[in-house]
Order: structure tokens, then sequence, then C-alpha cells
């Protein structure tokens, strides 16, 4: 049963500096209006009806919109204030914004504390200097790190958001991304594949042949590496790959996709890390057993991971049939058992 709740409110991207080449966020914002105080308060009481009764551990109130710390301050704590007053009543348990690491500093951060925020994500996107500046992104890995620091130092949680398939990227990039990632010791982090959305500059370089976007199944070899690495230093991956409602803002406002995008994108990378993970320990059971006899195991997993376990639509369910007859699977989840975790065990 989930335990945690996430209540969404969505800021949009005024506090923006950037047109960076993969996001159409300022266009869709032109049509959008402003989140006002009583947005924020009618949004909170609706979630608040729906989640009684349901047994949660936690509830978060969480700012969307990558640039919440951009906004004016007066603004910003207008709305965290609403967030704030929820909390010190004992309603919800968390507030969590995100934004970009050039708006992170002390006077941004004694605001933050101010007003009872817990948890900061900073769309960083990548640690490598030429595809922040291919991108566009205006602030450079220098920045992400005095912002992390910073970050740590008043005692916030820390995120990290990285985009995959990047102009100027590669399997190098990405992987050492991850791996600056982990050296600033973040709690959460985010992976996102790089979606060609159409009315961005992104888009026209891909129409141009300037740009060539990953296909599902190198994105998905990037990504699980990536994953294993944050998952190895203890990060939460909290989110891996946009979700389809994530394409159309919350005004309806349609981003048409122009290449390749797989909305269980998260299910395929999980699917093939438990894959690896299983058939590994299984190549090593098998060497211990009689040749050919009959043998029933266990895969176990943290229990949002067994659909991972017996793959995207059966997929390494199917395939272990096949290769191992005279082995019958069995899945099982356990509460104990960390995310990111598969174990075998012969019955």
């Amino acid at each position: 049963m989930k335990k945690h709740a996430i209540i969404p409110i969505f800021i949009p991207h005024k506090g923006c500096p950037n047109d960076c080449v993969f996001c159409n966020q300022r266009k869709i914002t032109a049509k959008t209006s402003d989140v006002t105080p009583e947005d924020v308060k009618n949004i909170i009481e609706k979630y608040l009806k729906t989640l009684k009764g349901r047994g949660l551990s936690t509830i978060e109130v969480a700012f969307f919109g990558g640039s919440f710390t951009g906004i004016p301050m007066d603004e910003q704590s207008a709305l965290l204030s609403v967030a704030f007053a929820y909390k010190k009543a004992g309603k919800i348990d968390y507030i969590h914004l995100s934004t970009r690491p050039d708006y992170i500093n002390s006077k941004i951060l004694d605001n933050l504390k101010d007003y009872g925020v817990d948890v900061i994500e900073l769309g960083v996107q990548s640690f490598d200097e030429k595809v922040l500046r291919l991108c566009k992104r205006g602030h450079t890995a220098g920045n992400v790190e005095s912002a992390c620091r910073l970050i740590h130092d008043y005692g916030f949680t820390l995120g990290i958001q990285l985009m995959i398939g990047l102009p100027g990227d590669s399997m190098e990039t990405c992987i050492a991304s991850a791996r600056k990632a982990v050296s600033l010791k973040p709690s959460i982090a985010r992976l996102y594949p790089t979606v060609v959305i159409a009315e961005t500059e992104l888009a026209e370089m891909y129409k141009r042949g300037d740009y060539r976007a990953l296909t599902t199944e190198e994105a998905v070899a990037i990504t699980k590496e990536m994953y294993r690495i944050l998952t190895a230093a203890k990060v939460k991956v909290i989110r891996v790959g946009l979700k389809s409602t994530d394409l159309i803002s919350n005004q309806g406002t349609n981003n048409t996709v122009l290449a390749d995008y797989h909305p269980s994108f998260r299910q395929l990378v999980e699917s093939e890390l438990a894959r690896e993970s299983i058939e590994q320990q299984l190549k090593d059971l098998l060497t211990k057993v009689e040749y050919g006899a009959p043998l029933s195991i266990c895969c176990v997993s943290a229990p949002r991971l067994v659909s991972a376990m017996s793959g995207y639509k059966g997929s390494n369910r199917n395939l272990w049939h096949e290769k191992y007859p005279n082995v019958h699977f069995i899945f099982r989840g356990d509460e104990s058992l960390e995310d990111g975790y598969f174990k075998l065990e012969k019955l």
C-alpha cells in the first residue's frame, strides 16, 4: 500500500531566465495565468479530501515547474506561507520544491527555511560543460556544486535531476554526471531521457538533422547504468522518464513528441536491471545443482519492483521459461529489501 502522497502544485516558468533548447515552458507559460496563494489553498484542500482515511504516513506539498526560487521573493513567500500553515497545523508533513542551480544563495535559502521547506531539487541535467553550453542552460557545473554545498549547509534534503541524451551527450558524459551527482550526496534523484517536444529549439535541430535523438533501447542502456550508480550509493531514484501526463501541461496544452518516447520507460529500465541481476545469481546457483534437475526459484525484491522482475509485459518471465525450462519461477515482494536490490531464494 502506498504510504506517501504528493500534492503537486505547478508553478509556470515565469522565473526562468533561459530558453533551454529542450524546453517549451515559456510558450506554455505565455498561455497560462499565475498561480495565486488562493490556488495553492484550493489545491491542497482538494487533495486532502481525497487522501483522508488512506492510512498515509506522509503527505508532501510539492511546487513543481523548475525555477521556483527564480520568481520574486514576495511571491515565493506568499505561496509558501499557505503550505507552511498546513504544515504547522499537522495536515501535511513536508514542503518540496524544484529550482535551478543558479537560483540558490543564502538569502533565498534563509527565506525557504523561514517557511518550512524540507526538500530542494535542482534541475542539473548534466555536469558536462559542453552539454550545458549546447543546451543553453545558462549555468556551469561549478554553479551546481556551489548550490549543493549551500543546500547541505542549511540542512535541506537535496535532490538532483539529470537528463540523458542531450546535445553533446554520450554514454561517457552521462555516466560521469551520475558519478558526480553521487559525490554531491543527494538523497533523491530523477533521471529523464531527453524527449524532443514540438516548439522547441531542439525540435528544430532534430528536423534539420543537427541532433540525433536516442532510440528507446539506447536510452535504456545508458539510464540503467546511471540508475545502478545512484542506487548503489543509496540515492533514491524517485522518477525515471516522463509520464505521459507530463507531456501535457496542466492547462491542457498538447506537447507533441517528435522522436522516440516510451510511456513505461521506468519499467523498461528496472526490468533490465532485474533481469541482469537475477540471471547472474541464477547462473551461480545452477552451477551448484544437478544439471537439468527440476528447480523452484523465488525472485524477491521490494514490493514496488515485483512487476519489474517479471519484466515489461512479462518479458523476463517469458525469456527465463524458454532458457531454463526446468526452473519454476515465483516472484515475491519483501518490505525489508531496498529499492533496486534483487535476490534469489531456492525453494
